[in-house]
């Protein structure tokens, strides 16, 4: 049998879908181990968090924020930050030097009373209080690390969200394609008892049968768009098998949005807070706004431990002397001259300019929340009027329009160019409709982020 031939006559259901699903996930398993190993370096690199098949939306940030070894090669800058501390806090360790001078080589004098021996104790003393400005450094490198970390965490909820959603987009769109191919396989079946009682031509068969490959067209290709937004969910996720099946569970319509103290933002009617409250919490609570001013004031005090390595250092020693068998006390105090130029010119011009670059930062930082908050309130808000008027305007029409051409086409009141007309609109129509949710759902998760609070996870 031919592969058109196929297509004609075999009645798709959805469970035929997710046997394809499984049969390329078993077919992709030795790829799906190898993108495991590059995500997470080995098998056993990590511990491993279970992925359910049927994925609410706030378990898949948890398991993110477990999984995701970019983020977990993230929170490891905290770890490595911290150490600067031990590194900062400690002093100078005193030297210990013993020396002989004079010994003569004829006849091997005794060693003690034969030459003159030294041995001194020695230490560095730090002026212009340096270790203080080297804990301050290490301590403000610690709170820019916690940040960016932070950071990290609003990015990757920011990355699972559209790509959570985008596979509910998906999803959505293959349920509507594989009900609008059900009822099309339904009509076929009614045409074809048509046919055999002489009620119609065979014609209209097959051009119902030629049609229908345009419906199984939309189903393979919605899903393919899953398994694409599945394996990227995966990845995300820091699973280890990228070709495990997985589905979402929560839909694609929008529940409200709570600020950080639980008072509403925003719901599907759009933003429900004013623009300067929202701009109050985004300045209060953006990870990327408190790194660039942690990092300024990391770079201040860089600028004052350098400032401070302009002073230079005293070295004292106190030691005993036994010259030629005479005992003696002897003393060492050395400071470096700057006969040349004073201290540490580069480092305090370096450091300076480090200040002023952090300072920059911190304007660019802040002007991207307020256009990154400006952006997020317009689309939420434009995202629902138009799902307002999708669904007012031509859903409920589309809806009505289909259920009567099709019921006159059963009765055969109705031509069947009209019939597949219907059909690809009220298609199309839903699929608009999807993809309506699917941007409003998006806004609201850009709204949490550029406010800087957790995306909302329930229906």
């Amino acid at each position: 049998m031919r592969r058109d031939e196929i297509v004609c006559n075999r009645r798709w259901k959805p469970h035929h879908f997710r046997r394809l699903r499984s049969a390329r996930g078993r077919a992709g398993l030795a790829a799906s181990i190898l993108g495991a190993m590059l995500l997470t370096g080995s098998p056993a690199s990590a511990k491993q968090t279970a992925i359910p098949e049927r994925l609410f939306f706030a378990d898949a940030l948890g398991i993110a924020e477990e999984g995701n070894p970019e983020f977990r090669a993230a929170r490891n800058l905290i770890e490595i930050a911290e150490t600067d501390i031990v590194s900062a806090g400690s002093r100078p360790n005193p030297v210990i030097a013993f020396e002989g001078e004079e010994y003569g080589v004829a006849g091997l004098p005794s060693f003690w009373n034969g030459q003159g021996l030294i041995f001194r104790v020695e230490h560095e003393i730090e002026t212009a209080r340096r270790r203080d400005h080297r804990l301050r450094v290490a301590d403000t490198g610690v709170e820019v690390a916690r940040a960016d970390v932070d950071e990290a965490l609003r990015q990757l909820h920011l990355a699972v969200g559209r790509t959570y959603f985008r596979l509910a987009l998906a999803q959505a769109d293959r349920d509507t394609a594989i009900a609008t191919l059900d009822e099309i396989e339904q009509v076929i079946g009614l045409t074809q008892a048509r046919v055999d009682f002489g009620e119609v031509a065979g014609t209209d068969l097959r051009r119902l049968q030629m049609e229908r490959l345009h419906f199984v067209d939309q189903v393979f290709t919605t899903e393919l768009a899953v398994s694409d937004a599945s394996v990227a969910l995966l990845a995300l996720l820091g699973a280890a098998d990228l070709g495990q099946a997985i589905e979402t569970a929560d839909p694609l319509s929008t529940p409200p949005l709570l600020g950080a103290r639980g008072q509403l933002l925003a719901t599907a009617e759009g933003v429900m807070a004013d623009v300067g409250s929202l701009r109050e919490a985004a300045i209060s609570n953006r990870p990327d706004l408190q790194s660039a001013r942690r990092f300024s004031e990391h770079a201040e005090a860089g600028l004052g431990l350098q400032r401070a390595m302009r002073a230079p250092n005293v070295t004292v020693g106190l030691g005993y002397r036994r010259d030629f068998g005479s005992n003696a006390m002897d003393f060492e105090f050395s400071i470096p001259i700057p006969l040349f130029g004073s201290l540490n010119p580069g480092g305090v011009e370096r450091a300076d300019a480090i200040r002023r670059r952090a300072e920059s930062l911190e304007t660019a930082a802040a002007t991207l929340v307020e256009e990154q908050l400006q952006q997020a309130v317009q689309a939420v808000n434009i995202s629902a009027e138009r799902v307002r008027y999708v669904e007012e305007e031509y859903l409920q029409s589309a809806t009505e329009l289909r259920e009567l051409v099709q019921a006159s086409y059963e009765l055969g009141e109705t031509a069947l160019i009209d019939f597949l007309d219907v059909q690809r609109e009220f298609l199309v129509t839903r699929q608009v409709q999807n993809l309506a949710l699917y941007d409003l759902r998006i806004s609201m998760i850009e709204l949490a982020a550029a406010v800087g609070v957790p995306p909302a996870g329930g229906p």
